[in-house]
């Protein structure tokens, strides 16, 4: 089934900033839309909001002043739900109650034609539940748009139990003419997005709990080291508390407390301070007008450091290797494990064990574990470990070897798999089992986490250029380092490895 044509009428239910930008994506794809709220006078003031946003690009050289008047023209306030009786496609976005949504959505049934498609654009309950009152459930799928709507690419199309394939064939292609980047899912908890993201959130804020580093240094790894947008402490924040940590407690629940999910207390705490980040002026920083940042922690060596060895492979922190030759370091390449030596220090990619369990398991002194780093030919900063015997002689060269690399320097404890390995791991990892379960495909889910979140690659394309037998070791060691659940290997991962194929075969 094609996308609808532009003469298909368009309903959106709930003014607020959601449905507001969902209108808006509608009109400037150019149908007719109808905006209905129950709260007197939201629908108005809602286009007069998307008028004021597109003058501004109007204002910026962004938009053509013939392409806002034509919006403009579009958008309609509706007087009541009956007046949206002939639409061919109605989009709910009011609150996530469940049975308020299915009050409306019966209500809809009985009110449209039969041809009329019913989507909801709920971020975390299930399109099988919403649709199960409906004498017709196969009409009513998910329309999950991203805040803010015109802006955010991604579109999750949700099929529950009883939706039509077709319907959801006509939803895809309807949300591409829009502009948008569509995927299929499958009506689970979190759907694609809100279920794989939940480990960037939650690894930070373990490490946080630990000690590892404080919040500037984390945020600084994750973006600087690892290629995120924003650290998961930054993102909380622009998020707010209060819904990231709403939304973490939903998928906890539903998959009846799996240990993965796992609300964070400091998170929780926040949200009884009512410290819920750049809304409330403080979360895990300061938003007072004129507040410092906090700098994240450095080390800084003046050893002079010109050659270093190459001992075996180094996977994929192979491609620092020409970072250091051009930085004029003379590498010497030997056989063996996958290690650097510079003076004292041994240098080795974090496999997911502790840095002094290594050091005692293999032999080594002066071990420094290296963190992931999103591309180790460009990354800016990267975090290191250290074993217990660690000399400060060895932590100097250590640091002034990836200095001379362009690489600022952030120590963090002993912690196994470090920051950004950890996070990325158990990213992929929760999209392996995505995948395992019939969520998505693995090109949807990629594309998924790059579009809706901003992550510089999808987990299980990441997964694929470290190696998926490395990172299933890093998983067992992590699962053994803490003895929880909540770092076991996906079977898919396990099957993968077994079979010698990757996520993309």
């Amino acid at each position: 089934m094609s996308a609808l044509t532009t003469d298909a009428r368009i309903a959106v239910i709930g003014a607020g900033a959601m449905g507001a930008g969902i209108a808006q994506v509608a009109a400037q794809a150019g149908h007719r839309v109808q905006l209905l709220d129950s709260r007197p006078g939201a629908a108005a003031q809602a286009i007069a909001g998307i008028d004021r946003q597109l003058g501004k690009r109007v204002q910026n050289g962004k938009l053509e002043a013939q392409a806002h008047r034509a919006t403009l023209d579009r958008l309609q306030v509706a007087e009541s739900i009956d007046s949206l009786a002939d639409s061919d496609l109605i989009i709910e976005a009011i609150v996530e109650n469940l049975e308020v949504k299915q009050q409306l959505f019966r209500q809809l049934e009985n009110l449209c034609q039969p041809s009329c498609i019913l989507a909801s654009n709920t971020s975390s309950l299930s399109i099988t539940s919403i649709a199960a009152g409906l004498t017709r459930p196969e009409r009513l799928l998910g329309l999950h748009f991203f805040n803010p709507a015109p802006v955010m690419a991604l579109v999750e199309v949700i099929s529950g139990l009883a939706s039509d394939p077709a319907l959801a064939r006509c939803l895809y292609h309807t949300a591409a003419a829009w502009g948008k980047k569509p995927v299929h899912a499958r009506s689970t908890p979190g759907f694609i997005v809100n279920r794989v993201a939940r480990p960037f959130y939650a690894e930070s804020l373990r490490l946080l709990q630990e000690g590892a580093a404080d919040c500037t240094t984390l945020d600084a790894l994750l973006r600087e080291g690892g290629g995120f947008a924003m650290g998961a402490f930054e993102l909380t924040d622009l998020i707010g508390h209060d819904v990231n940590y709403a939304v973490t407690c939903s998928v906890f629940h539903a998959y009846y407390g799996d240990m993965r999910y796992q609300p964070s207390l400091i998170q929780k705490e926040l949200v009884d301070a009512g410290h819920l980040g750049r809304k409330s002026g403080q979360g895990f920083y300061s938003y007072a007008e004129g507040a410092p940042r906090p700098a994240p922690s450095q080390l800084e060596s003046q050893a002079s450091i010109d050659c270093c060895e190459v001992e075996g492979d180094l996977g994929i922190a192979r491609e620092l290797l020409p970072r250091l030759r051009e930085a004029g370091i003379h590498l010497t390449l030997r056989d063996g494990s996958g290690l650097l030596r510079v003076g004292d220090a041994v240098l080795a990619l974090s496999d997911g064990r502790s840095a002094s369990q290594r050091a005692r398991a293999s032999g080594l002194r002066n071990l420094i574990l290296l963190d992931l780093a999103g591309d180790f030919s460009s990354a800016g900063r990267i975090a290191i470990s250290c074993s217990a015997d660690t000399s400060p002689q060895a932590m100097e060269q250590a640091v002034a070897l990836l200095q001379r690399a362009g690489l600022k320097v952030s120590q963090v404890t002993d912690s196994p798999a470090l920051v950004v390995l950890r996070s990325v791991a158990m990213l992929a990892n929760e999209a392996a089992d995505a995948l395992l379960h019939g969520v998505a495909s693995a090109a949807d889910i990629d594309l998924a986490m790059r579009a809706g979140v901003n992550y510089p690659q999808g987990p299980l394309a990441w997964a694929d250029r470290i190696g998926l037998a490395a990172l299933l070791h890093v998983l067992e060691n992590l699962q053994a380092a803490y003895g929880e659940e909540r770092y076991r290997p996906s079977l898919l991962l396990r099957r993968k490895v077994a079979e010698g194929s990757t996520f993309h075969d």
